[in-house]
């Protein structure tokens, strides 16, 4: 069990070149790809640079480098919150949006929609693991509303065509049936089976 185990890290170490490299891809650095990544997936109270900051592993100075210099490239723009003016919200621009469709990790994407065991077997190995991590590390990941214990849904029946409605009650706030699967950094799963 061990050598299996020691061998899917030692091919996970290699497939990690697409997301962890030197110089730049594009134009841009495997980190500025991180932070484009999850901003790009992020749910509009994760896109902050403190969020940014402890999804990419950094300090809340390099993530603000790491933004400035993708806003310089024009692939994102700062605006303030609208709850909290003193806050800032990132936004990937148009620009930004085209630059991911060049994104490296896109063929590990499409080598993982392609496995036998499929991509949700696979996914949901990865949660594990992942969870296991945050317990021993005791931090906690970021992952989609739609897992999270925070998420209520109700049906509503407007104009009688039966539609679904969705509640964060973390930050109290209603959400789009498009937010429920972007990633939120305040995620907190529904037990060994979230993702």
């Amino acid at each position: 069990m061990i050598t299996a185990a020691r061998q899917a890290v030692d091919l996970l170490v290699q497939t990690s070149s697409g997301w962890h490299f030197d110089g730049a891809r594009h134009g841009l650095t495997d980190r500025e790809w991180m932070a484009l990544r999850l901003l790009a997936r992020a749910n509009r109270f994760s896109r902050t640079p403190s969020a940014l900051a402890q999804f990419v592993g950094a300090s809340r100075a390099t993530a603000s480098q790491t933004v400035k210099r993708l806003e310089d490239k024009g692939y994102l723009q700062r605006k303030s919150a609208d709850q909290d003016k003193r806050s800032v919200i990132l936004d990937v621009t148009p620009r930004g949006e085209k630059i991911l469709a060049s994104d490296p990790i896109a063929p590990l994407i499409h080598a993982i929609a392609t496995l036998e065991v499929g991509a949700n077997n696979f996914r949901d190995l990865l949660s594990q693991i992942l969870r296991q991590l945050d317990a021993r590390q005791n931090r906690h990941h970021t992952n989609s509303c739609r897992q999270c214990i925070f998420l209520t849904e109700a049906a509503s029946n407007r104009a009688s065509r039966k539609q679904t409605e969705y509640t964060c009650r973390f930050f109290r706030a209603d959400l789009t049936g498009a937010e429920v699967d972007l990633l939120c950094f305040n995620f907190e799963g529904l037990g060994s089976g979230a993702l």
